[in-house]
């Protein structure tokens, strides 16, 4: 199992698309320096009134999404 170590910030009006389905996929540079792909509906629980912040951990198995937990 990998696990790819990320921070994001993202107020809650830019992401919108992503939450309306009209953008499937978020785009993150993990601390290694890696693109990581992922659908963005994973994030939805983490959506708060201003938005996504915070540190998190994806985890991946076989190049497949496993979870994602916020650290921070």
């Amino acid at each position: 199992m990998r696990h790819f170590y990320f921070s994001i910030n993202i107020t809650s009006y830019d992401f919108l698309p992503y939450y309306q389905g009209r953008v499937k996929d978020i785009v993150v540079t993990s601390d290694q320096g890696l693109r990581v792909q992922f659908p963005a509906m994973h994030l939805r629980p983490f959506l708060t009134r201003s938005g996504i912040s915070g540190r998190f951990c994806l985890q991946t198995e076989q190049g497949k999404f496993v979870s994602i937990a916020k650290i921070s």
